[in-house]
């Protein structure tokens, strides 16, 4: 069916346009379908970005789009790398990227490794686990919202069970102490079943001869674990903290959800203090820079980390 298809195609086909297109190499053709999908990642992507560091060396606002613009230079990037709020978002920031990645690495790993041996009921408990993952961030968010409430939130009921304080005695997304941690504890346990999956490729890529041949050696079972499953799984175990960091320094709809940056700036951070520069104070040469040095600071540290990556690979 399809033969006759194309030969009817082919017999429609103008002699003059047939014969261009049996001159062309497999190179042009190959070219000829590429070229759509490169013109959207230009217009999507490369563009805007472009766009974006012009904008940054100027004082453009978007709310005055009929007001003169005058080019500022290095301006817009002097005053961010300058602002004492800017680095307590840093800091912020920092403070969410490490402890979520530490807790869901560590979490994710050991799950991995429980899930790796063969039980009854496995499958089912990797599906349960990995239904957080499944949600959206903004259900999340929402959901974790009524869990947190000190009247009615199962969490304070939780807490005071185990250790015996008061329900309504604390707040966690009301407390500038507790609401950085109340973040890291929901993406902790939304984002750990996507580390546990990555590692539990990693454990079971590992052959199993090996495990035999250490066996043989009379090596123990910690000693197999320290010099055989860790220095296999790490590769790994790195991918899932470059992707879980990238997605980290840039987390906004989950912290919005639960927070919106405050009790005070206390969670305010990087995206939100970047949107709120762009669409709230209108500041968009401004909120250009910035996004310009966010930019260079997550592919910089990534560049970085993937030329480690490929090295602990050629290991």
């Amino acid at each position: 069916m399809a033969d006759k298809a194309m030969d009817r195609i082919a017999k429609a086909t103008p002699p003059g346009i047939a014969k261009r297109v049996r001159g062309l190499s497999d190179r042009t053709i190959a070219w000829i379908f590429v070229a759509p999908s490169i013109f959207l990642l230009l217009a999507v992507n490369i563009f805007p970005l472009i766009w974006t560091i012009r904008l940054s060396f100027t004082n453009f606002r978007v709310n005055r789009m009929n007001a003169d613009v005058k080019w500022v230079g290095l301006r817009n990037y002097e005053r961010i790398l300058s602002d004492p709020d800017i680095w307590q978002t840093m800091q912020a920031t920092a403070h969410f990227l490490i402890w979520t990645i530490f807790f869901q690495v560590l979490i994710g790993f050991t799950l991995a490794y429980l899930i790796n041996k063969k039980f009854r009921g496995n499958d089912m408990w990797t599906t349960i686990i990995v239904l957080p993952m499944m949600l959206s961030p903004a259900v999340v968010g929402n959901f974790w919202t009524f869990l947190y409430q000190p009247q009615i939130g199962l969490f304070n009921y939780v807490v005071s069970f185990f250790s015996g304080v008061d329900p309504a005695s604390f707040s966690m997304i009301g407390s500038v102490s507790l609401a950085p941690w109340a973040i890291v504890i929901v993406d902790t346990w939304m984002w750990t079943p996507f580390v546990m999956l990555i590692c539990l490729a990693g454990l079971r890529s590992i052959p199993g001869s090996i495990y035999e041949a250490a066996e043989c050696d009379r090596a123990s079972k910690w000693r197999q674990f320290w010099t055989i499953t860790i220095p296999m799984v790490l590769p790994f175990l790195m991918m899932a903290v470059l992707f879980r960091g990238i997605e980290n320094f840039k987390m906004f709809d989950l912290v919005v959800q639960l927070t919106g940056g405050g009790p005070g700036s206390a969670t305010e951070v990087t995206s939100i203090n970047l949107k709120r520069e762009a669409f709230e104070k209108w500041r968009t040469g401004y909120a250009s820079a910035y996004a310009v040095i966010l930019f260079v600071t997550i592919f910089g540290l990534a560049s970085i980390y993937v030329k480690a990556l490929n090295k602990v690979k050629e290991r």
